[in-house]
Order: structure tokens, then sequence, then C-alpha cells
């Protein structure tokens, strides 16, 4: 008997997400069924007001996935994936942050550097690396990549990952220490380092525990 992959439904905030993860799907999880949403005013209404002020409209996104079949849902934006996880109790399905996996391997190291192109990620991304350190001492600095942001959404991806792997290579080198590309659009950004520091991204960790999870989920179901 075949064990069916499931349907995985992902909330994008932007449309150049999709591609990466269909390439990572094709490579390391065929037969999962994506449905892209890509909604990109949420990212902009998120960093006006806060994440907490979208939280409504990204849970009725959330629960329109549910109902047209979905085992899971993963949020790609580290900005929103909060309260995409807070909105799962009422859905029925796991939904899942593209950030957890890669943080809780962060977790483990003495220092942490966070990386990130817009500042409304910052907050997010280290309360997921309080919650997932626990009692653990660990440090955590901050790094945002002024203009980057600019470059991406002028569509100038190799300045914008250039502009991100320069800010890495910046950054103060800690024994022990890690680097964390907070936003899914950096993640190519990390072959182009140099710094001696491991860089995590979320895209793979993100989509191999939502796959599971679709999984999961599809063979409850059957």
């Amino acid at each position: 008997m075949v064990t069916p992959a499931g349907t995985l439904a992902l909330l994008h905030t932007s449309p150049v997400h999709v591609p990466v993860f269909d390439a990572l799907r094709d490579r390391h999880h065929p037969g999962l069924a994506l449905r892209h949403l890509v909604d990109e005013e949420l990212l902009v209404r998120a960093r006006e007001a806060g994440p907490d002020a979208v939280a409504g409209a990204v849970a009725a996104v959330l629960a329109g996935a549910v109902a047209d079949g979905a085992d899971a849902v993963l949020c790609t934006c580290s900005t929103l994936g909060g309260v995409a996880e807070e909105a799962a109790a009422s859905l029925g399905v796991p939904v899942l942050r593209v950030d957890r996996p890669m943080a809780a391997e962060a977790a483990r190291a003495r220092h942490v550097v966070v990386v990130a192109a817009l500042r409304s990620t910052l907050e997010p991304t280290v309360a997921l690396l309080a919650e997932e350190s626990g009692p653990r001492p660990r440090s955590v600095s901050t790094v945002v990549v002024e203009g980057a942001w600019e470059r991406f959404e002028a569509g100038d991806r190799e300045g914008y990952l250039d502009a991100v792997a320069a800010a890495v290579d910046r950054a103060p080198v800690t024994e022990g220490g890690v680097v964390v590309l907070a936003q899914a659009s950096m993640a190519d950004a990390a072959g182009r380092t140099s710094t001696p520091m491991p860089v995590l991204s979320s895209p793979r960790p993100g989509l191999a525990a939502a796959a599971k999870a679709a999984r999961t989920g599809a063979v409850g179901r059957g």
C-alpha cells in the first residue's frame, strides 16, 4: 500500500517563494501536493500595525485552505509565523511556521546572530529563539540589512542576496556562534558568505517538517 504524501498549503507574502518551495518539494518530497496562497498585503499591514493586527485575516486564509482539503499549513513569512501558529487550535490540522526547525537548531548554539532585511521580523524571530532555547543560556545579537528590502521589492534579487551576505560577513565571529537568516527569501545568501560560522536558513527544514505533518494528516484522514 502506498502511503499518501498529503496536501500542504503554504501561506506566502511574496510570490518569489513559490518556485523555491516547488523546487524543494520536487527534490526532497515527491508526491507532496502544494497549494500556494500568496497575500502580499498581509505583510504590508503587519509592518504598519504589528502581526496581531492581521491575526484574523491570517486565520481566515488558513481556514479557507483547510476547507479546500489541506492536511497541514506552512506559513513561510517569519513576521506572521506566530499568529499563524495561534490559529491552529481552531483549524483541526497542523499549522507550522517555516522558521521553527531552524530556530530549534540555532537554539543549541551559545550565540546567535539574527540577520533580517525587515525590522518587523526581528521581534518574532528573537521570541521564537527564546521559546526554543528554554532555560539554556545563550546570547542573541541582531542585524538589520539596511536597504536590502528595497532591493528585494524592486526585483533586484542578486543585489538583495549580496547585501545580506555582506552583512553576514561583517558580523563578529564568535566561538560556538551561528547565523540565522530570519527570512525565507534570504536562504540563497548562505552560499555567498565567507564567515566561518554556520549560516542557517529556513526553507528546507521548514518544508521537511510540514511535509511530515501533511503526510501524517493524510494517513489519519484516510
